[in-house]
């Protein structure tokens, strides 16, 4: 069998996989879509908009004036390289999760173990719902944060002073890692489907729906942001309230 032939097999294998994996655990992954949604409009742009925006000015700046277009300042504001970074540490966490998860699960016989994680899952999200609508909860506090800005921060420091290739997607993997809530609920989420490659692919999903918000940040700007934090801050804990009815909907699927 030659090389491409057995390239072929392995895209192939790969494909089927990953379709199984989408089969098994849609409505989880939906859910994720939804969160990252919401939670990209109420909750990303007020945490990691500054970083956008820093990215995106920078861009623009290392453009001349004279050879500046509409399609540098979509580009600069798309922060493709950026939002890849982000999403393969998203993928690589949710498949470390989900993997561990699935292990435990296996060695230990405690099926309902994927169902817990599924209501650890619904209950960060239920939490900032019922936060977003003014109670506080501490345990809802970005926990890591210090630890983040000590050990991560000064080394991706030097990568915002020209975001773009590489660099870009090397900030994104470091962001990728900033202590997140919400990030730990998708994550509990992604681990309860107990197989590295549907963790991944629930957090790629989960990912690509916090992209379209900060991409409006980026490219309408600040003052932009704040308005579309307006709006999100009155649909997204409804939204949020739905998808842990819908996750502990699926934790109940899985031990009844």
């Amino acid at each position: 069998m030659d090389q491409d032939a057995i390239l072929f097999e392995l895209l192939a294998s790969g494909v089927a996989v990953c379709r199984a994996a989408i089969t098994d655990h849609g409505g989880l992954m939906a859910s994720l879509f939804v969160a990252g949604l919401v939670g990209g409009g109420g909750h990303c742009i007020g945490m990691c908009g500054p970083f956008v925006l820093a990215q995106a000015v920078a861009r623009l700046e290392a453009q001349p004036a004279g050879t500046m277009r509409e399609f540098h300042r979509l580009t600069g504001a798309a922060l493709l390289p950026y939002h890849l970074g982000r999403a393969t540490t998203y993928a690589g966490l949710g498949a470390a999760a989900a993997f561990a998860a699935g292990g435990v699960r296996d060695v230990t016989g405690l099926k309902w173990i994927s169902a817990l994680l599924l209501i650890l899952a619904a209950l960060f999200f239920l939490g900032y719902a019922v936060r977003r609508l003014g109670v506080a909860i501490p345990w809802l506090g970005h926990g890591g944060e210090g630890w983040w800005q000590r050990r991560i921060g000064p080394a991706v420091k030097p990568l915002f002073g020209r975001p773009v290739g590489w660099r870009g997607y090397g900030l994104g993997l470091a962001l990728g890692f900033l202590p997140c809530g919400l990030l730990y609920g998708a994550l509990a989420a992604a681990a309860a489907s107990g197989g590295a490659v549907a963790g991944g692919l629930a957090m790629l999903v989960f990912a690509a729906g916090t992209v379209p918000a900060l991409v409006a940040v980026g490219l309408a700007g600040h003052v932009a942001g704040r308005g579309w934090q307006a709006l999100a801050a009155r649909v997204t804990p409804v939204l949020l309230m739905v998808n842990a009815a819908v996750l502990t909907y699926l934790a109940w699927r899985m031990v009844a």
